[in-house]
């Protein structure tokens, strides 16, 4: 870095230095790399529009901005002098519509994927790719550390002003804008002691984060590996106008805002999937100090992501806690320069675990509609944004004639069929509160309409050809129906029904020939795996009854359980022969070995000699009496793999 081209140095603000660790922790997963694309028709005047926002770097010190850390006890932020921002050009106009777009999301994806060398300017990226004679598409991909969603359109219509004057040949002044040091010398006077008192009442007695229910964990989470590489996606759905219109009103009506319902009903659906009456998650606010003049048009990254805490009392009327949360919203306001890191720490959560995982984020900021209202030489289509954060899951509410909801999921933790019902019991929620806000909390519906229907009318249907089957006959039937469907999936594991029953048939042979028939007693100390389900219909097969045992009991509780209960044989997988050797449980052990042998090589296939019949209607045939004293341990761990 020469340091003649260096105009300024200053430390980062709170949110800067997040989003700085999480990006150098991952370079490579694309985190807080944002990008917006749109169409621009019209008759583009290329080198106008490259000098347009040349003009636009050269006025704001952001825009020249690079981070520093290597070597310094705390990272800064280096402002150049001079900063070049070239703009990528293809020319794509000889490919057809449906290659021009799959090529289009390529280009976007490895944009995103190329990241940026934080330590030189500009870090931002500009493209223009012809695509019709008056037709471009427009990528501009650029560093969250930069700005947030507000500076945007304040950017881009600069942007617009500079080319038209340009283009024009005329000149165009606009009064200085503030510089985002301001704001960093403005953050360094606040009293963090205030803030501190604030949250730590706030969030005292708060000790572990919410749990989202619906996600499952990486591969690696926990066990000291690195993490799978995850993709990003997101899902968005629009309320109706009149649902919107609804929700404006009653907002209105009762002095409460639009952010606070839909923080309400995040909330509440929470609450619903973690059957938890005392949530946190994190809510995204602008950030802008209303005793900074001239806060609201500083380009820079204002936004913070602080905790919003609902505790959910199930007999309380909807909107009298609405207002309370909101009443929550409005304290919280002066503290919203308070650093995450530090309110983690204020809190009861253990370190080394989030305070929330999942985030909320009202866009006051509509891009779309700003540019799309510009009055100039060009019209600006389809403008879409993308970016990503470090949290598995990202909820958007855009505001507009049609309230928009988005999800932005990690893929690894997320599939979009969740996301599709998480999205839809939102929606339910919304729809709950505008139609009655004086209702209890516990009475708002949170099931779709088509869930309804599937949960009242078709799983309640439960007529069946034969009332009187057992669990096994019955599973036999869907065999013979679609013997190759899939019957099990679990992880890499996937049984049809035909392979299935093979493998009960097999076992429940082998139980026969071991004494199990009616009146037995069989233990399943299985973990939920394929094995479980084979061996429940095993049990049935042989005629003989099951007894269930967690294994995560100790082994002298269970020894107790098998004794009292007069099990004969004790089906297990990994670690279950402690069981047998507890004291008290004298046990003759069918080997491991022996067992798998005895179910791949010798035991039948086919229900022939199975039985039949519920064994309450048969005569006791097992040599196996409920009060025998040996107990036979199987191991099922190996044969199912």
């Amino acid at each position: 870095m020469a340091m003649k081209n260096v105009q300024d140095f200053y430390p980062l603000s709170p949110m800067q230095q997040g989003m700085l660790f999480h990006s150098l922790l991952a370079p490579e997963a694309g985190m807080y790399i944002e990008q917006l694309s749109c169409t621009l028709r019209g008759d583009l005047d290329v080198p106008a529009f490259t000098q347009a926002w040349q003009r636009v770097v050269d006025r704001h010190p952001i825009l020249r901005t690079a981070f520093i850390g290597e070597g310094l006890k705390e990272p800064i932020q280096v402002v150049h002098r001079r900063v070049r921002l070239p703009i990528e050009q293809q020319d794509w106009r000889a490919l057809p519509p449906a290659e021009q777009e799959a090529r289009l999301e390529r280009f976007l994806r490895a944009e995103r994927q190329r990241g940026f060398q934080l330590t030189k300017p500009p870090l931002m990226r500009l493209a223009l790719i012809r695509v019709e004679e008056n037709a471009y598409k427009f990528v501009w991909t650029h560093h969250h550390l930069l700005m947030d969603g507000w500076s945007l359109p304040i950017l881009l219509q600069e942007v617009l002003a500079f080319y038209e004057a340009l283009r024009q040949g005329r000149d165009l002044y606009l009064p200085p804008s503030r510089p985002y040091r301001d704001y960093i010398v403005w953050l360094k006077k606040q009293d963090m002691a205030r803030a501190e008192a604030f949250w730590r009442r706030l969030l005292k007695g708060f000790t572990a984060p919410t749990p989202l229910t619906v996600d499952r964990r990486p591969a690696g989470d926990g066990d000291g590996s690195p993490p799978e590489e995850t993709d990003y996606r997101k899902l968005d759905i629009l309320l109706s106008a009149e649902t919107t219109s609804a929700l404006q009103a009653l907002a209105r009506q009762h002095q409460v805002t639009l952010n606070t319902l839909v923080q309400g009903a995040w909330a509440l659906l929470l609450s619903r999937y973690s059957g938890e009456e005392d949530v946190v998650f994190g809510a995204t606010v602008s950030g802008r100090p209303t005793d900074l003049p001239g806060a609201e048009t500083m380009v820079g990254l204002f936004i913070n992501t602080l905790p919003v805490r609902a505790r959910i009392r199930p007999q309380t009327p909807v909107l009298a806690w609405l207002k309370e949360l909101q009443a929550q919203q409005v304290e919280m306001r002066q503290y919203e320069y308070s650093p995450l890191v530090q309110v983690q720490g204020w809190s009861d959560v253990p370190r080394g675990q989030p305070l929330f995982e999942s985030i909320l984020v009202f866009e006051n900021y509509p891009v779309d509609t700003s540019l799309q209202a510009h009055e100039g030489s060009l019209t600006i289509e389809d403008v879409r944004t993308a970016e990503r954060t470090n949290y598995p899951l990202t909820v958007v509410a855009g505001p507009g004639e049609r309230l928009m909801l988005q999800m932005a999921y990690e893929t690894a933790r997320f599939d979009s069929a969740t996301i599709r019902r998480m999205l839809g019991h939102l929606r339910t929620l919304l729809e709950g509160i505008v139609a009655d806000p004086e209702q209890p909390i516990a009475e708002l519906p949170l099931l779709t309409e088509a869930e309804r229907h599937q949960l009242l009318v078709r799983w309640n249907d439960t007529a069946l050809e034969r009332p009187h089957a057992c669990v096994h006959h019955l599973f036999e039937d869907q065999v013979r129906r679609s013997p190759h469907a899939t019957a099990i999936a679990f992880g890499d594991i996937h049984l049809s029904y035909a392979e299935l029953n093979r493998r009960a048939n097999q076992l429940a042979h082998h139980l026969q020939k071991l004494g199990v028939g009616p009146d037995s007693l069989v233990g399943l100390r299985l973990h939920r795996s394929p094995n479980l389900i084979i061996a429940f219909l095993a049990v049935l097969k042989a005629g003989a009854a099951y007894l269930p045992l967690d294994p995560a009991y100790p082994p002298q509780r269970l020894a107790f359980m098998l004794q009292d209960a007069g099990v004969a044989v004790l089906l297990v997988d990994g670690q279950g022969a402690e069981v047998a050797e507890a004291p008290g449980a004298e046990a003759t052990e069918a080997t491991r070995d022996e067992a798998t042998e005895a179910l791949r090589d010798e035991a039948p296939r086919t229900e022939a000699a199975l039985v039949t019949q519920p064994s309450a209607l048969r005569p006791p045939t097992s040599s196996l009496r409920p009060q025998t004293s040996d107990l036979i341990t199987l191991h099922l761990d190996d044969w199912s793999a």
